[in-house]
């Protein structure tokens, strides 16, 4: 007789190429240090989303932020994703609705039409935020906004309007979950062989607060090192995710269709699966 077992029977996402695990980065205000991080990243090939105020180019006082035309020539073809930080890097449930509905109206325009593109992400400035607050951005286009509260764990967010990271850099239990993401992979655990996402957040500023840069750029040489992470901004983790989601499976789980725009890997029985754009597979058994 057969023998049934279990985990082989179940999907597991994988990253592109088959990837296990995956890497972003959210640094946040706008600063001149990002400048420095942005060198850092590039250099080991790390990617992440800078996510920035709009009506606080003149305000250079505070943690020396960029001015205006030094933040579009830094950020403009830097290859990472902008995202949204409010106007005034306000606390949003602190004020009227109609306000803070305003407050990310303003940082979205600007961003856009300064920037030619199309901006769907955002960090809470202050990591404030209320239930009126996530429906006013799921009404605005938002479609992931980063709190600051830590998971401590790689699980894939569920709640994208509500996503917390990983941990921040200064945290204490940086360097151990580091060591864990780094050693460590889905495929040996016996259970929830999901993939991993370390999510990792800051303000670069902070790096010439703690003159630790050091810190950064070691942990960025060592996720280079490795071949099974994908190295991702927030918004290509997201839609990667959602097209994952979004998979068709037959009613017995043997066949499986990709209708999104970007292929999509995944691990049944021990063997990754690559599912392209408009394709449909069928699994060996």
């Amino acid at each position: 007789m057969k023998k049934f077992i279990q985990m082989y029977e179940e999907k597991y996402i994988r990253f592109p190429d088959g990837k296990s695990k995956a890497l972003t980065l959210s640094y946040d205000d706008g600063v001149h240090a990002d400048i420095r991080l942005l060198e850092i990243m590039n250099k080991y090939g790390l990617k992440g989303t800078f996510n920035l105020n709009s009506g606080l180019f003149e305000h250079n006082g505070n943690h020396n932020r960029l001015d205006e035309e030094s933040a579009y020539k830094l950020y403009n073809d830097c290859g990472q994703e902008i995202a949204l930080h409010g106007d005034r890097h306000i606390f949003l449930d602190k004020v009227p609705l109609s306000e803070a509905m305003r407050e990310m109206l303003l940082n979205r325009s600007y961003l856009e039409t300064k920037y030619n593109r199309t901006v769907r992400g955002m960090a809470y400035a202050y990591g404030a935020y209320n239930d009126g607050i996530v429906e006013m951005l799921k009404a605005l286009g938002v479609v992931y906004a980063r709190t600051t509260q830590s998971s401590y764990s790689f699980e894939i967010p569920q709640d994208w309007l509500r996503l917390k990271p990983t941990c921040h850099h200064r945290d204490d239990r940086f360097k151990e979950l580091a060591e864990k993401f780094f050693e460590g992979s889905p495929e040996k655990e016996l259970k929830h062989r999901e993939g991993w996402l370390f999510y990792l957040w800051g303000h670069a500023y902070e790096f010439d607060d703690d003159n630790n840069w050091e810190l950064i750029e070691n942990f960025a040489k060592r996720a280079s090192a490795k071949d099974d992470i994908w190295f991702a901004t927030n918004i290509e983790v997201y839609e990667y995710v959602t097209a994952y989601k979004y998979l068709i499976f037959s009613l017995d789980g043997e066949r499986v269709k990709n209708l999104s725009a970007i292929p999509v890997w995944l691990e049944i029985r021990g063997k990754i699966y690559r599912i392209d754009s408009g394709k449909e597979v069928r699994f060996d058994s």
